[in-house]
Parts: C-alpha cells; sequence; structure tokens
C-alpha cells in the first residue's frame, strides 16, 4: 500500500520505509502537497492525530499515517515529553537544532545521578485508511540519559539516550537493531500488522 507520511523530516521518511517494508512511504512533498499541522495537543495521540486529519484532508483522501514521538524523563516532571521536538526553544527565543536540544537536555539533568536519570521515549501513530477507519498504536522505549553525546547514527535525542543493556546510545545502534527495539520501530510493526492484514483480505 502507498501512504502519505505526515512529515518533512527525511530520516523518519526512511526509517519508516524500512519499518514498514514493502509497503510505499512518501512525504507531502513527494507529491505536492503543502501540509502544516499546529501541534496543539497534549498527548501524543492528540498530536498524531492532528497531523494525520490535516494532510489527510490535504491529500484528497489518500490513505495517510503520522507519528508524534518525544523522549520524557521522570525526574523533569516526565519534559520534554510532547514538546521534543520544541525543547529549550522559549529560552533561545528561536528553534533548536537537534544538538543545541540535546545540550539543553543535558544541563538541565546536570544535577541528576542514578535513578534519577533514567528517561524513556514514546511513539504514537496514526493511520487514516478513510474518514471512518482509523488505526492507532503506541509505544514506549526505555533507558538513561547519558552524560554526554556518543554515536554519529540516528537522529534527535538519539546520542545520548544510552541502553545499559547494550552498553551504548541509540545513535550507536546499526539501523537494523535500532528498528527491532525503538519506540517508533515497536509502533511500526503494529501499523504494519495492520497494513499486512488489508493486504491479504480478500
Amino acid at each position: 500500500m502507498e501512504l502519505i507520511l505526515a512529515t518533512g523530516n527525511p530520516h523518519k521518511k526512511e526509517e519508516l520505509s524500512r519499518i514498514l517494508a514493502p509497503h510505499h512511504i512518501l512525504i507531502p512533498s513527494d507529491i505536492g502537497v503543502s501540509f502544516d499541522a499546529e501541534e496543539i495537543g497534549t498527548t501524543y495521540l492528540e498530536n498524531a492525530l492532528i497531523k494525520a486529519g490535516v494532510l489527510a484532508e490535504a491529500a484528497g483522501g489518500r490513505p495517510v499515517m503520522a507519528d508524534d514521538s518525544g523522549i520524557s524523563v521522570p525526574a523533569l516532571g516526565g519534559a520534554p515529553g510532547v514538546y521534543s521536538a520544541r525543547y529549550g526553544s522559549n529560552e533561545a527565543g528561536r528553534e533548536l537544532e537537534a544538538p543545541e536540544r540535546n545540550d539543553f537536555l543535558l544541563r538541565n539533568m546536570s544535577h541528576l545521578t542514578g535513578d534519577g536519570r533514567r528517561a524513556f521515549f514514546v511513539c504514537c501513530m496514526v493511520l487514516i485508511l478513510d474518514e471512518y477507519r482509523i488505526f492507532t498504536a503506541q509505544e514506549t522505549f526505555g533507558g538513561i540519559i547519558a552524560d554526554k553525546p556518543f554515536g554519529t547514527g540516528g537522529f534527535g535525542y538519539d546520542p545520548i539516550f544510552h541502553l545499559p543493556d547494550r552498553d551504548c546510545t541509540v545513535a550507536e545502534l546499526d539501523a537494523a537493531e535500532k528498528d527491532r527495539i525503538s519506540h517508533r520501530g515497536r509502533a511500526g510493526l503494529r501499523i504494519k500488522a495492520v497494513l499486512d492484514n488489508l493486504d491479504a483480505s480478500p
């Protein structure tokens, strides 16, 4: 099945193209559609539904998918949470690049040690086939925040998200392993199961 993904992020397109293969992933720019959704929700599900709904209307009823994801640190009251992509922007007066957001989080956690550095990623995905056929999946992925960035793979907060059982950050994983265990990989496999079932239906 061909799906339009509600993002302008080429990293997400690449990652979900792997996870959802052989289903074909496009982004709005691939089909000449302008996409801009205001993420005003207070949960990952609300934001994913907002993005998917806006794109479904712009794409003229073609099947669409959206995800909303972020990282939460319980010791910081769950921050950055749904504001992960905008974290530190208010303080800086502009949108920060990913390495700057990572540095901002590390500074805010400089006083935390041990269990206080626990964190988890969340990914919520929404698949809209038509107005009344909507599927959702939400998954998590736990670890701890490292003292400094390591690795060059992945994107976003991956370089500072340490996996104790593997003694590496997500940015040090190969793509196949990340897809298998990450929050986006887990949620994506739930959505892929739906898509595969639809393709197999008579």
